[in-house]
C-alpha cells in the first residue's frame, strides 16, 4: 500500500525515500543569560571608568620623597582631583617624574599657569603649614591656572607659593641694592598693619636685587604712584639733637624682616598703582621721603693726611647738611713731590644746596653742576676730614668755605674736578702740639737744672743760719721773757684783787659815791627854793619857815 506523503513531505518523493524536514525555531537557553548581562556590566564599567578618567600629565620634582605610585592623591582645596600612577627617574638622573592622572572634572587644571607643589610639614617665614600630613601622609597641592592653553608636563615647585591665584590683591616690583634681611614670606606693612607678603625674589642682570611683594585686596588700593617702600628689618637707632629714638615696626620684621609703605608728604596724593608697577625699594623711611637728588657730580679730593676711619659711603657734608657721599678711597704717588697722596672720589649733589639757575653768569648759581663747584672753589671752598663719632673713629668729608686760604683755582683730574684740601681740625691740633713740644725742647733745662741746684745751696746755708739764731735765742732772750711775764702775771694778780667786789678801795668809793649823791639832792632843793623864793638871798628866810 502506498505511503500517504504528509504535509511535509516534499513532492515527488519515493516510498522509502529520506525526507529532509526544515528546522524548527530555535530559542535561546537560560544558561546564556548570565555572560550575557556580565559582559553588559562590564560594558557599563568600563565605559563609565572611561568618561570618569580626566587627562594624564607629568610633573617633574627634585625627589619623590613623599610619593607613592598609586596612593599619593593630588587634591585642590582638601578634595581629590586625581592621583600619582607611576614614579620614574629622568634620563639625565638629576630629577623624577611622577605620571598624574586627573579626574574627568579636573581637566580645566591641566593649562600652563598651574602650578604642583609637595604638600608636607614645613617650617618657614610665613609659618608653620602642613602639619596634617604627620598623619594622613604626603600629598600633591595645586595652583589652578587660568590660560587658556593647555598643559600635559609641568615643574613642581620646591616650597608651596605664598599667594595662590585665587587670592585678591596685586602683586608690585620693588628694587634695591641689596635684599637685606627679606625672605619668601616676610610681611608687607602699611602703618604697622599687615596687609601683605614678599612673594619671591631675585637678580636682575645689573645685578640688582628685584623683590616681588603681594598685597592683599582692599589694601592693595592704598598703594598709588606717591607711595615709597622701605626696609623695616631690625631696629633702627638714631641719635639725634631730640634724644634717643628707637625705631622698628614690630616684633617679627626684628627676626623675619620685613617691608613697609605710605604716601610721600613730598608729593601730591597719587592714582592707585596698577599691577607690577615698580618701585626702589630704600634702606629707612628717611631714605625713602627724601626728595630727588637731581645729577651728581663726582668730583676728587687728594689728602696728605691719613684717612683711617673714612670708609665708602661715609656722608659730605656741607655745615652740617649731607651733600653727597665718598665714593672710593685709593692711594697715589707724586712724582713731583716725592709723596703719597690720598684721593678720595666723592658724589655731591649740588640741588641738595638750595641754588637755582640765575641769568647772572657770575653768580654760584652756574647753569652747570660742575661749573656750579668750580665757582665755589673760586670764592674758597674747601674739603676737610673731620671726626663724626668720638666712641668709633669715624670720619666725614666737610666742605667749607676757608676764611684764611687763598682763593684756588678747581682743576681736572680724569675728568673729575678737583676739590682743594686743608687739613683736619685734629691735624691742626696735633702740628700746634708738636710745636710746642718743639718749643718746649729747646729750653735749657741742663742750665736751669744747675742754677737751681746753686740756689738750693744758698737757701741751705740761710735755713742753717736762722737755725743758729734760734738757738741763740732760745739760751738767751727765753729767760729774760719768762721773768717778765711772771712780773706781769703778778700785776695782773694785784690788779684782780684791788677791783674785786669786796676789797676795801671798792667800799671807800661806794661810801664816796653816797655822799656825792647826798650832797648833790642838798644842792638840788637849794636850788628849787631858790627858784621860787629869790628875795630870802637879801631878806634872808620868813619866819614862819623857820
Amino acid at each position: 500500500m502506498p505511503m500517504t506523503p504528509t504535509p511535509d513531505t516534499p513532492p515527488n518523493t519515493a516510498p522509502g525515500d529520506p525526507v529532509r524536514r526544515k528546522p524548527s525555531r530555535w530559542l535561546p537557553s537560560l544558561v546564556w543569560l548570565i555572560p550575557i548581562v556580565a559582559a553588559v556590566a562590564g560594558l557599563s564599567v568600563a565605559l563609565n571608568s572611561w568618561y570618569s578618567h580626566g587627562p594624564t600629565i607629568e610633573i617633574s620634582f627634585r625627589s619623590a620623597e613623599g610619593l607613592e605610585a598609586g596612593k599619593t592623591k593630588v587634591r585642590y582645596k582638601e578634595v581629590d582631583i586625581g592621583q600619582v600612577q607611576a614614579i620614574r627617574l629622568a634620563k639625565d638622573r638629576s630629577h623624577v617624574i611622577a605620571e598624574i592622572e586627573l579626574t574627568a572634572n579636573a581637566a580645566s587644571f591641566a593649562v600652563e599657569d598651574s602650578r604642583f607643589w609637595i604638600v608636607k610639614p614645613r617650617v618657614a617665614a610665613s609659618g608653620v603649614s602642613g602639619l596634617g600630613t604627620l598623619l594622613s601622609g604626603a600629598y600633591i597641592g595645586v595652583d589652578a591656572g587660568r590660560s587658556e592653553e593647555r598643559e600635559s608636563f609641568f615643574t613642581g615647585l620646591e616650597v608651596p607659593p605664598i599667594v595662590t591665584a585665587d587670592t585678591p590683591g596685586k602683586q608690585f616690583v620693588l628694587r634695591a641694592s641689596d635684599l637685606g634681611s627679606l625672605d619668601i614670606g616676610s610681611p608687607v606693612y602699611f602703618r604697622r598693619v599687615n596687609v601683605g607678603q614678599v612673594v619671591a625674589y631675585d637678580l636682575d642682570k645689573n645685578g640688582r636685587v628685584t623683590v616681588r611683594v603681594f598685597v592683599k585686596s582692599p589694601y592693595d588700593a592704598f598703594v598709588t604712584t606717591s607711595s615709597r617702600f622701605w626696609h623695616s628689618s631690625g631696629v633702627d637707632l638714631k641719635i639725634d639733637a631730640d634724644g634717643l629714638k628707637l625705631y622698628t615696626e614690630s616684633l617679627a620684621t626684628v627676626l623675619l624682616g620685613g617691608v613697609s609703605f605710605l604716601d610721600s608728604p613730598n608729593l601730591p596724593p597719587g592714582e592707585p598703582a596698577q599691577e607690577d608697577a615698580v618701585y626702589e625699594l630704600a634702606d629707612n623711611p628717611d631714605g625713602a621721603f627724601k626728595d630727588e637728588d637731581g645729577v651728581s657730580t663726582r668730583m676728587v679730593m687728594y689728602f696728605e693726611q691719613s684717612v683711617r676711619g673714612l670708609s665708602p659711603g661715609a656722608p659730605v657734608d656741607f655745615r652740617g647738611v649731607v651733600i653727597g657721599e665718598v665714593r672710593s678711597i685709593g692711594i697715589e704717588f707724586n712724582r713731583e713731590t716725592k709723596s703719597f697722596v690720598l684721593p678720595v672720589v666723592v658724589d655731591v649733589y649740588p640741588s641738595r644746596l638750595g641754588l637755582r639757575r640765575s641769568a647772572d653768569a657770575e653768580s654760584l648759581d652756574a647753569s652747570a653742576p660742575g661749573q656750579l663747584m668750580e665757582a665755589l672753589v673760586r670764592r674758597g671752598l674747601r674739603a676737610q676730614l673731620r671726626n663724626g663719632n668720638l666712641l668709633t673713629g669715624q670720619l666725614f668729608v666737610a666742605l667749607d668755605f676757608a676764611k684764611e686760604r687763598p682763593p684756588a683755582k678747581g682743576g681736572q683730574s680724569q675728568g673729575m674736578l678737583v676739590i682743594p684740601t686743608m687739613p683736619g681740625a685734629f691735624n691742626e691740633l696735633q702740628s700746634k702740639l708738636a710745636d710746642i713740644v718743639d718749643k718746649i725742647g729747646k729750653v735749657p733745662f741742663d742750665t736751669i737744672g744747675k742754677d737751681l741746684v746753686t740756689t738750693m745751696a744758698g737757701v741751705r746755708a740761710t735755713l742753717a743760719s736762722a737755725d743758729q739764731m734760734v738757738k741763740r735765742l732760745d739760751g738767751q732772750v727765753a729767760p729774760q721773757i719768762v721773768a717778765a711775764m711772771e712780773d706781769a702775771r703778778k700785776t695782773l694778780k694785784a690788779a684782780e684783787g684791788t677791783f674785786s667786789a669786796d676789797a676795801p678801795l671798792q667800799q671807800d668809793i661806794r661810801r664816796a659815791l653816797r655822799e656825792l649823791m647826798r650832797t648833790a639832792n642838798s644842792l638840788r632843793q637849794l636850788t628849787d627854793y631858790l627858784e621860787e623864793n629869790p628875795q630870802s638871798l637879801l631878806r634872808g628866810k620868813p619866819e614862819e619857815e623857820r
